[in-house]
């Protein structure tokens, strides 16, 4: 029985000390340059709409179910998805914009488990006339599943996907 009570001891012990070390929060951007004016990357970037055109998730399942609330390209305008094991469900919500420059949305996951990130579109003129667009999410890590995080990258589980999405994003407006 001691044996016993020492094991559940030592198990409770290293859980909290993962909990300790275990990063708290998370940031994930990339960006590119893209070869036209800022006028017109950031109108394409705040619609929700038009995410579906270089979005890397709609690439790992074109059949998901999409669904869209309120006024696209305005805050408070929200897309739905549900899709295969690849994409999961959840929603984003345009929460903020800063016209020409920024917008803020709140990625809700809902499947495989649930979470909420913030997430960031930042448009700045880039050196040679075009535009630099900047891709980001952050969150944090809650317990347990910031134990979690000692074994996963997040920048490397997302920021491939990023890469592809802005790479397709380029594509698009540069045709």
């Amino acid at each position: 029985m001691t044996t016993l009570l020492y094991i559940l001891g030592g198990i409770v012990l290293l859980i909290i000390v993962l909990a300790l070390i275990a990063p708290k929060s998370y940031n994930v951007s990339r960006s590119i340059e893209i070869d036209q004016p800022r006028a017109v990357v950031f109108d394409n970037l705040r619609y929700l709409k038009n995410h579906d055109e270089w979005s890397p998730w709609g690439k790992k399942d074109p059949n998901m179910e999409k669904k869209f609330t309120g006024t696209d390209g305005q805050v408070g305008a929200t897309s739905y998805w549900n899709g295969n094991k690849d994409v999961g469900e959840g929603e984003q919500e345009i929460k903020k914009i800063v016209d020409g420059e920024r917008i803020e949305s709140e990625l809700r996951f809902l499947k495989p488990w649930k979470s909420t990130s913030d997430a960031y579109l930042v448009t700045e003129d880039a050196s040679n006339g075009g535009t630099k667009v900047t891709w980001g999410f952050s969150g944090k890590n809650k317990f347990p599943f910031s134990i979690m995080m000692l074994f996963m990258n997040m920048d490397k589980a997302v920021g491939g996907d990023f890469e592809d999405g802005l790479s397709s994003l380029k594509g698009l407006l540069e045709k």
